[in-house]
């Protein structure tokens, strides 16, 4: 278990405060923790999205003071992790999917300090807990509403890497739309890149021209290409719909607050272990949620898609997790 070093716990400073008369928010504002974000992508793109407006409520709050840095290439990160490890930041939060070795050398060389990273991998005692997200279940709704919608029973995937986080929702999001349409195949295609829309963009035009009328938008870009060929798609960790009038069906959230939540906590009473915190994506916990246009997805299938989403949440149906990396049918 760490000790916030250099720093009383939040129950110590709470009692203290009870001695010496001094208020909670007084005591709250001494407490807060000190966070990085460290991200290899703009904050805007919509993965790291979810991280860095986590924290900034965070912050916002009060309950940190938040740091951060995008863009961070791969061969800069270990000393981006380094330097603000030195700083005397408590706790680092960012994504290591490209850089693992470097990124667990640094936490080993940083035993006070707290990092909670993006990874596929497991924890790393002390101090390396890992998130993931885990959006499956949501996933697997979008794809209730995309089988019903598809007349050409021919649905588009586009991804970006086929990696574990990316293909379990692509086989969630499939089961269910195989569960409104069983007829429904699937062209599944990987851009190799995390933003670049202008290929997601031609990798959709080439599924539609070969039948798709329902694209899965796990890329920026597949949108587009939607509105352009008058299709419906469906959006991926955040919503898009107001950008996309009239074209997304339904769309899987991502939520961090939950997360980063957790483990800003543990780090303030003195108490952060190395963790997975993959668990706080699921709906169960707030982590993951569905955007569903019940104006575009016929009353029938609203109801079939509630009436899931009400059995996900009380634990009588369960969706399956599988970390393959998805292939089309045709």
């Amino acid at each position: 278990m760490m000790k916030r070093p250099g720093f009383l716990t939040r129950r110590g400073l709470i009692a203290g405060a009870a001695v010496l008369g001094l208020s909670f928010s007084a005591v709250a504002a001494v407490a807060q923790v000190k966070v990085a974000g460290i991200f290899t992508l703009p904050v805007e793109q919509q993965w790291i999205s979810r991280i860095h407006i986590a924290l900034v409520a965070a912050d916002e709050r009060g309950d940190i003071e938040y740091t951060y840095s995008e863009n961070v290439s791969n061969t800069d990160y270990e000393r981006v992790m380094r330097e603000y490890a030195e700083s005397g930041i408590e706790l680092v939060v960012g994504e290591v999917f490209g850089l693992e070795r470097a990124a667990r050398k640094v936490a080993a060389d940083y035993p006070e300090t707290a990092f909670l990273m993006g990874s596929s991998f497991a924890p790393q005692e002390p101090n390396f807990s890992i998130f993931d997200n885990f959006i499956h279940e949501p996933a697997y709704l979008s794809g209730m509403a995309a089988g019903a919608a598809s007349e050409s029973n021919l649905i588009g995937l586009v991804g970006g890497y086929a990696i574990p986080e990316v293909n379990r929702l692509m086989h969630a999001f499939m089961e269910g739309a195989r569960e409104t349409n069983p007829e429904v195949t699937f062209l599944v295609n990987f851009i190799d890149s995390w933003y670049d829309p202008p290929k997601a963009k031609e990798s959709a035009f080439a599924m539609m021209d070969a039948g798709a009328d329902v694209m899965y938008a796990e890329r920026f870009g597949v949108s587009d290409a939607a509105v352009e060929r008058g299709m419906k798609a469906i959006g991926n960790v955040i919503d898009t719909s107001a950008d996309y009038p009239d074209t997304i069906l339904a769309s899987a959230l991502w939520i961090m607050g939950p997360t980063v939540d957790r483990a800003i906590a543990a780090v303030a009473e003195g108490n952060y272990v190395a963790a997975d915190y993959g668990i706080y994506s699921y709906m169960e916990y707030g982590g993951g949620a569905l955007a569903l246009d019940e104006d575009l997805v016929p009353a029938d299938i609203v109801a079939l898609i509630r009436a899931k989403e009400a059995a996900i949440l009380d634990g009588s149906y369960t969706v399956i997790v599988n970390d393959e990396a998805p292939v089309s049918d045709n």
